[in-house]
């Protein structure tokens, strides 16, 4: 079974763990909590581009947490390594910077070819108005979708479906101060094939079931483990199931 299929099997609670904020001690903590209190799936990256010590990081996580999918949210190329699953292969299509686009895509070519074992998943990566210029905003320079306007985001999604991409992320962006709104889910769930991830300024169990509800596959929360450790995990990921 490819990773694709596993994911369209599954839903629940993607924990986020960057590298470059989180000691191999921590992720070795965030991972068993992960796989103990029932997360759907463990991501690897940040949108800032800075690795950390990336391959090290992946290793902890797998050796800790076995039976979750591991996939990369990578910023750039350079960031790519082989011991995930899978790599969700990100277009920004909500901009209009060509690096983010294309160039990083191309750029990776050589790595996917060394290691045809990495399931790649391409994904239509739409960045929404969080509250707050967040740090994917700042790197692309790529202004995020209106938070009130579903139908612009449901027409991003659309275009990225008949370009044949096979997974979408609705991303808000790290610390945002307001959660994606259940109705610009709806809309992009409308439209997506494959899996649908929602992340960014998600911190409660409600916020967790508003976007389910709305059709969200996987909810990704970050950076309220980094703040708050792993506390939080059983209620998250138990809202995520239900």
């Amino acid at each position: 079974m490819t990773v694709l299929e596993r994911l369209a099997a599954s839903r629940g609670l993607a924990v986020l763990v960057d590298p470059a904020r989180t000691s191999e001690t921590d992720a070795a903590a965030l991972a068993q909590h992960a796989a103990g209190e029932g997360a759907a799936l463990l991501l690897l990256g940040n949108s800032f581009g800075s690795a950390g010590d990336t391959p090290a990081v992946a290793r902890i996580l797998r050796t800790h947490a076995p039976a979750l999918p591991l996939l990369q949210f990578p910023a750039t190329a350079a960031q790519l390594v082989c011991a995930v699953d899978a790599i969700l292969f990100l277009s920004l299509v909500s901009g209009r910077n060509p690096q983010y686009l294309i160039e990083e895509h191309v750029r990776a070519v050589p790595f996917v070819k060394r290691h045809p074992d990495v399931e790649i998943i391409s994904t239509a990566y739409c960045l929404v108005d969080g509250g707050r210029v967040s740090t994917v905003e700042s790197v692309t320079q790529s202004r995020p979708l209106p938070a009130d306007k579903p139908e612009v985001l449901a027409m991003h999604v659309q275009a990225a479906m008949l370009l044949g991409m096979r997974a979408t992320y609705l991303e808000a962006g790290s610390g945002a101060t307001r959660a994606i709104s259940p109705v610009l889910v709806r809309a992009a769930r409308a439209h997506a094939r494959g899996p649908l991830f929602v992340g960014g300024g998600i911190r409660t169990p409600d916020d967790v079931r508003r976007i389910r509800d709305a059709g969200a596959d996987f909810v990704v929360v970050g950076t309220l483990f980094e703040e708050d450790g792993a506390g939080a995990m059983t209620a998250l990921a138990g809202a995520a199931r239900s």
